[in-house]
């Protein structure tokens, strides 16, 4: 067991930018930057007894900064605050004061605004060996950083267990304000490098969000059944979508109840990697990819649209604005707090 921090010899502000990379005895290693608190690398030992990196990411943290990954930032591995996914219009009302955020998507406020967290060098809290490797990372926002009240204090704890990696989210805050975070991994499977049409994807979720055409949530609460959204029984992603958009939709967890449950699983034709979500969190969201930009990632991957696929776990986007939806507010009397796990399974 082994937690290796090493100075990347880059800073932003004089904050230093580091790599942590987790070591399991059982040979599955995670590397974790600083810099967005990003998963850099998952990699796991496959059904043919080879060590094999299932996430997109870079070698290098200095290409997350690249002006070419920033012109179409699809935030890879990155811990997205202070919200996760769209608020509508940029702006929310909380306790009788309206508050406009950074509208970095058109009219909307994306992933936490222009500077999110995925932008922030993280301090290092703590990091570890036992029982299992560890990382705790902790960011401070200032109250109004990116028109969000309150100074909002969040800490992220990855732990590498044999083929399993777990995240964990706290955060509390000085006054009300809005928390609703998630990691922004992207996955694929394939040995080679490949796209993710032949992924077969089972989500346990029987409705979704209805969304407008900028992708923001209407309120409506609708079945997946007779629809390309229907993934109640496993299929390839591409075998169903109707369009050359893919999937960017938010699944509701059937029988949610606040506990570590299962939510998705994903696998391949062959079915030798097989890979399960867990999380507390009642909403996965599905996105396959079709923005990822044309760049070299890890290991001289060059990935595109449809590279990977994500399963952003999180609360209702945008719920602030709904009146029927959970809405993700913090108190300074309350600690938020999610859990989560990307576990595998490799079968010969």
């Amino acid at each position: 067991m082994q937690a290796q921090v090493a100075y990347t010899g880059e800073a932003i502000n004089e904050k230093k930018i580091y790599t942590i990379t987790l070591i399991h005895t059982s040979g599955t290693v995670a590397t974790i930057t600083n810099y967005g608190a990003t998963l850099m690398q998952f990699s796991i030992i496959n059904a043919h007894n080879i060590s094999q990196n299932i996430v997109l990411g870079f070698d290098a943290v200095q290409a997350y900064r690249s002006p070419a990954y920033k012109a179409a930032y699809p935030y890879f591995g990155a811990i997205i605050g202070r919200t996760a996914n769209r608020i509508k219009n940029a702006q929310f009302t909380l306790d009788n004061t309206v508050y406009q955020l950074a509208p970095n998507l058109d009219n909307d406020n994306l992933h936490g605004g222009s500077i999110g967290f995925d932008s922030m060098v993280w301090h290092i809290l703590d990091h570890g060996s036992t029982p299992n490797p560890y990382v705790t990372l902790q960011h401070i926002s200032p109250h109004l950083t990116e028109g969000y009240p309150g100074t909002l204090t969040t800490t992220v704890t990855y732990t590498l267990l044999h083929n399993e990696l777990q995240y964990e989210i706290t955060a509390h805050t000085t006054q009300a304000t809005l928390a609703n975070m998630t990691n922004h991994t992207y996955f694929n499977l394939n040995t080679y490098n490949d796209t993710i049409h032949n992924h077969i994807v089972q989500l346990n979720a029987l409705t979704y969000l209805e969304q407008d055409d900028a992708n923001n949530p209407t309120g409506h609460v609708l079945p997946v059944t007779n629809t390309y959204l229907d993934f109640t029984a496993p299929h390839t992603v591409s075998s169903r979508w109707n369009n050359a958009q893919g999937y960017d939709h938010s699944y509701v967890v059937h029988n949610y109840n606040g506990a570590l449950q299962q939510v998705a699983t994903c696998t391949i034709p062959n079915q030798n990697i097989i890979l399960y979500i867990y999380t507390t969190e009642p909403i996965v969201h599905l996105y396959t990819g079709r923005w990822i930009p044309e760049v070299i990632g890890i290991n001289e991957n060059a990935y595109g649209a449809f590279s990977g696929l994500c399963f952003e776990t999180q609360a209702h986007p945008n719920g602030i604005n709904i009146p029927n939806f959970p809405s993700s507010i913090l108190l300074p009397n309350e600690q938020y707090y999610q859990k989560n796990s990307y576990k595998i399974t490799c079968n010969t």
